[in-house]
């Protein structure tokens, strides 16, 4: 209750400043009056909250889980537009966060390309990594860091310390403990023109988010459609 109250007190007072024309201090006032209201950090005027995002790929019935061979990811090379939305997003984003089995699926995939033109090996080779798992002790790949203790805690502290997005994909189970504790900020969902009858969704049974606002869609030459989403 006590940090509700806090970033309710923190909105009112950049209405007020929005209000007034005058911009906090720390901060200048055309950059004041373009940031949206309760988008900045806590603990200090001049730093953005960090955003967490969800991006899946999801079929047209909704699942999220490949049980089928519907997704090949070199195979977006031959997708430019759909590449090129993807590195934008990427370049958005400086830490890459999954549970263990989607890390070491991606651990056993990507690395051990010899040649990758989609230029996905190479930014997740570099990016920050976070892999959520209390068993696992090496994670064998750079930049890799181990979050062991309660997943919504751990992820807490992420979105506290200064950074620009994290991203989370695949990972359904640690996707489900983050939606369920109200952590995503947005959903980034990559429609492929396919019913696959079966698999494991976004949401978990039960959650309700009544209200989403859709910040971004788009229509690649592929098929694939792409939406953006926020909790209203």
């Amino acid at each position: 209750m006590a940090d509700r109250a806090n970033a309710a007190a923190r909105a009112c007072s950049q209405a007020r400043c929005r209000q007034a024309g005058r911009a906090p201090r720390g901060m200048d006032r055309m950059s004041w009056l373009g940031a949206p209201l309760g988008s900045l950090h806590p603990e200090g005027w001049n730093a953005a909250v960090r955003k967490l995002v969800i991006t899946q790929n999801v079929t047209v019935d909704g699942s999220i889980e490949m049980l089928d061979d519907w997704f090949d990811p070199r195979g977006q090379v031959d997708n430019i537009d759909l590449l090129e939305e993807i590195h934008r997003q990427d370049a958005l984003a400086d830490a890459f966060l999954v549970g263990r089995q989607t890390f070491e699926d991606l651990r056993g995939y990507w690395p051990t390309l010899s040649e990758d033109p989609t230029g996905v090996a190479g930014y997740l080779d570099e990016v920050a990594k976070y892999v959520v798992s209390n068993t696992l002790i090496d994670p064998q790949w750079q930049h890799t860091t181990v979050l062991s203790g309660d997943p919504v805690v751990e992820v807490e502290a992420l979105k506290d310390a200064p950074g620009r997005d994290i991203v989370v994909t695949g990972s359904i189970s640690l996707c489900h403990a983050l939606i369920t504790a109200g952590l995503v900020d947005e959903y980034r969902l990559f429609v492929y023109p396919i019913v696959q009858g079966r698999g494991r969704r976004l949401f978990p049974e039960g959650v309700q988010l009544r209200r989403f606002q859709r910040l971004d869609a788009k229509a690649f030459r592929g098929g694939v459609t792409y939406s953006c989403y926020a909790p209203a």
